[in-house]
């Protein structure tokens, strides 16, 4: 039955109304343990753990033994500590004192111990036996298989973050819960184990196995905690008196000296500029070749998914090294935000993540300045400003009731705007006045818990501004401000007129903008005049004001460099003159004007055309970060526009608009040219989507030769040249990229071939793709993008829906309770109709958990106003591009 748009609409704001999505908080104080929000009860303390386990990666249990030195804060005779998914054998106190009776509670994930009398205040020492399990999917301990040579080979690994030490043994799993660790791991023989600390002494355990002892951790959170063991090989640096190990599976560790090298180079910069020395005596980067997809900063023991890590320059194309720097600057830095110190519950996620993901790009400034970080990366800003104007939104700061809406919180309002209002921050503040207040707190608050009230304690003591004022608009309350400017002349002086508002995209059917509280906002407004090296001005801006801004008629940009989070709507004499000046502004300010043009589109604030007559002013040499832009903006108009009447004409204009980029940098380039490159397979990748049959051809003919000589398609091509070809593969296409993935042991290569399979068109292909999702054969950490790529680049959203929802156990089972919660919600956002959005809100195992129910209102809301964005835009934009012919290449 197809629901109409109003009803869709009121879905979302059903669930949003129903509490389901938090609102601005209040003023939080500095930390204190008491107050700090969490499950478990503040009455029992615990300061060490003396852990013992035994994997069996045969039959995927672990047996285990911990002994816990825990300080009773008032007389108790039960305990109440997290246990997920285990069996406790026994468990007892002072060296078998009292022994407790066991309730294990799955659905709060803890384990209440009961002693027949009160343990007294003070200190005791806790006893429990337990086994728990080794899983498929990364939450605890889980398994990778691998192919080598000598067959498949099995490791193990740990994921804890949110809150999943849980998992593999009894813990208060808590961030302000600190403590130390001291584990003993039993391992086949052949295995290297690795954890937070240096290995202390390894002893024979038996004939094939052997006992590891690792140093004691410094106080930290639970989730911290690491365990990597298998047949693993390390190559170490020494810096600054720190050893530097890349860990990898046999035979790949020569593929970890560039993310080696780095790593040493960063962990200088870090030690000054935070101002204190990174404190353990060693730092591990873990390749593992499967499990998941991404990084974790493990104190002491980084854990990447292995093609996130390693390089090969005979298969990855040279722009890798900026991905590799990237994700270790980000988790490196989290070796002092979060680990050293850490929030002290996951309403402060963003103390981590922001702060992590904004000093990644400084790092990249300060050591490969050619890169542009911040010109290329802009898009990172955009995608939080996308989700922070919508009625779904929650402040940086926002309420996290449960582990499962932790889960919903690493999101890119909690990263990227986090790290966007920093970088505002530091530029309003000053380089060495924020750089001093971040090195004060971080020496007062080592080893300990913090709130952002602490930081910005911190920052005001250094800076003596009101940091706390102001920054308490953008980390309290949701939402993205609006700057509506406009001149006007006077005297012949020219006056800017400032004015805020919100900015909001709210489809007509749900309210409009209008139907969303106000908010007001501390915010600095750079602004200066076109060609200017740096902003003349930069006010701070409470609601409105009046600004002298040089001689009548000449063009002045808003949000000059684009360092600020708000928009900026031109009125339209100031408006005119920015539209003419596009080719006379900084890359930084082209991006980001024409990034806003496109925003005030879909929130139905400006007409389509007025965004397609910047696009068509572009020179054709433009920058990268320009072109990038645009290539967002017309894939997701390509892709909203399936089965509409008016793709025909969107696809055939934006291949007359991209082509002649493509034929500026060409195929074949200068390899160590990373903008070329990047911006090549950019562009490669889109114009085959978009059906381009030269593109296509070369694309063919190029992988035809690849089959017959390898070395004969470049490094830098192989992404691009797979991903075409693998759109329009036939059966033979089709089988030559599966042999491929099987034949190769590098994660990079069987990812780029396992995907070309998902973008396959063919629906019997993509039939046999998504039945490989299930088979064991890719790794699970792309399970999820496999299937999403069969909805997108293979355009088959509701095949793709249909295979999951006939093996949902299946997938649960396999990719854990994630696969439901998170997935489910964002796979159905490929989706842009009322019908689909109607099934996902009945659709009850997608809202098990609060954090289901959260990720469930925010893709509902998604749906509303891509249904909006293309029944208002695509038509004007058809309408447009009639008016407006242009040659085809």
């Amino acid at each position: 039955m197809r629901v109409s748009v109003p009803i869709l609409c009121r879905v979302a704001v059903a669930l949003v109304l129903a509490g389901l999505v938090t609102t601005a908080a209040s003023a939080e104080p500095i930390f204190a343990f008491d107050r700090t929000p969490g499950k478990l009860p503040k009455s029992v303390i615990p300061h060490h753990y003396a852990i013992e386990l035994v994997p069996d990666l045969t039959q995927l249990t672990v047996t285990g033994a911990e002994t816990v030195d825990v300080e009773l804060r008032e007389p108790a005779a039960r305990l109440t500590l997290n246990a997920a998914n285990m069996t406790i054998a026994e468990a007892s106190v002072d060296n078998g004192a009292q022994r407790a009776e066991i309730t294990l509670d799955a659905g709060t994930e803890t384990a209440t111990l009961g002693f027949p009398k009160p343990l007294a205040v003070g200190l005791h020492k806790l006893r429990i036996v337990f086994a728990s399990h080794i899983n498929s999917f990364a939450r605890g301990l889980f398994y990778a298989d691998y192919p080598t040579g000598q067959g498949v080979k099995r490791m193990i690994s740990s994921q804890l973050e949110p809150a999943d030490a849980r998992r593999i043994f009894p813990c208060w799993d808590e961030p302000a819960f600190k403590a130390t660790f001291a584990l003993t791991v039993t391992v086949p023989r052949a295995f290297m184990a690795v954890g937070n600390m240096p290995p202390e002494r390894e002893e024979a355990a038996g004939p094939d196995l052997k006992r590891v002892t690792f140093a004691t951790t410094p106080r930290m959170s639970s989730y911290l905690f690491v365990l990597v063991a298998g047949e693993l090989e390390r190559q170490t640096v020494q810096a600054g008196g720190v050893t530097v190990g890349v860990v990898t599976t046999r035979g790949k560790s020569d593929k970890g000296r560039i993310a080696l090298d780095n790593a040493a180079k960063l962990l200088a910069y870090y030690n000054d500029y935070f101002g204190t020395r990174y404190p353990l005596p060693k730092l591990d980067l873990i390749a593992v070749p499967g499990g998941f997809g991404g990084a974790m900063e493990n104190w002491g023991g980084i854990t990447f998914f292995e093609s996130r890590l390693l390089f090969d320059p005979a298969s990855n194309p040279e722009t890798a090294r900026r991905g590799i720097f990237a994700i270790l600057a980000h988790e490196m830095a989290h070796q002092w935000f979060g680990d050293l110190v850490t929030m002290g519950w996951w309403d402060d996620l963003w103390l981590n993540e922001g702060f992590a993901s904004w000093m990644q790009e400084k790092a990249a400034e300060h050591f490969y300045p050619e890169w542009k970080t911040w010109l290329n990366g802009y898009g990172q800003k955009q995608f939080a400003m996308a989700l922070d104007a919508r009625r779904t939104s929650h402040p940086i700061q926002q309420k996290v009731a449960d582990e499962s809406e932790a889960q919903t919180a690493f999101d890119g309002i909690t990263y990227n705007k986090g790290q966007a209002f920093i970088r505002m921050l530091e530029g309003f503040l000053g380089e060495t006045a924020f750089r001093d207040g971040i090195r004060n707190y971080m020496a007062e608050h080592a080893y300990r818990n913090t709130t952002t009230a602490d930081l910005w304690k911190a920052l005001e003591g250094a800076a003596r501004k009101p940091v706390a004022r102001i920054a308490a608009s953008f980390t309290e309350q949701e939402g993205v401000p609006l700057i509506v400017a406009e001149t006007s002349c006077s005297g012949g002086k020219q006056q800017l007129s400032l004015r805020q508002q919100r900015f909001a995209i709210v489809p007509a059917s749900a309210g409009g903008a209008d139907s969303l509280p106000q908010r007001r906002w501390q915010l600095p407004v750079a602004i200066g005049p076109i060609g200017a090296p740096k902003a003349s001005q930069t006010p701070l801006l409470d609601g409105s004001a009046e600004i002298t801004t040089g001689a009548c008629g000449e063009p002045i940009k808003v949000n000059f460099g684009d360092l600020g989070y708000y928009r900026v709507a031109y009125g339209p004499a100031a408006g005119a003159l920015i539209s003419k000046s596009l080719a006379a502004m900084a890359p930084e300010d082209r991006v980001n004007v024409l990034a806003d043009r496109w925003a005030l589109v879909t929130a139905g604030r400006a007409e389509a055309s007025s965004y397609l007559a910047l696009v068509s002013e572009l020179d054709n040499g433009d920058r990268r970060a320009v072109w990038d832009q645009v290539i967002s903006t017309f894939s997701n108009l390509n892709r909203l526009s399936l089965d509409r009447p008016e793709r025909g004409a969107l696809r055939a204009y934006a291949r007359s608009i991209l082509r002649p980029v493509l034929a500026r940098v060409g195929w074949d380039g200068n390899s160590s040219d990373d903008e070329a490159s990047l911006l090549r397979t950019s562009l490669i990748n889109l114009l085959g989507e978009l059906g381009d049959t030269d593109v296509i051809a070369e694309a063919k003919r190029r992988f035809a030769s690849f089959l017959q000589d390898p070395a004969s398609l470049a490094p830098g091509l192989r992404d691009p040249v797979t991903h075409v070809v693998g759109l329009t593969a036939d059966r033979e296409t089709y089988e030559a990229l599966l042999t491929l993935a099987r034949n190769t042991e590098a994660t990079n290569e069987r990812l780029r071939y396992f995907y070309a399979l998902a973008a396959a068109r063919d629906p019997a292909l993509a039939r046999e793709t998504l039945a490989l999702t299930l088979s064991g054969e890719p790794p699970v950490s792309i399970v999820d993008g496999m299937i999403n790529s069969v909805a997108s680049s293979g355009e088959q959203p509701a095949l793709a829906w249909d295979f999951v929802q006939k093996n949902l156990d299946a997938f649960v089972a396999k990719q854990g309770p994630d696969f439901r919660d998170l997935f489910i919600p964002n796979f159905m956002t490929t989706f842009s109709d009322a019908a689909h959005a109607d099934e996902l809100a009945r659709f009850m195992p997608a809202q098990a958990t609060s954090g289901g129910r959260v990720m469930t209102a925010r893709a509902l809301e998604t749906i509303a106003i891509s249904v909006d964005l293309k029944d208002h835009a695509l038509p004007a934009i058809a309408a447009w591009i009639a008016d407006h012919p242009r040659p085809q290449p």
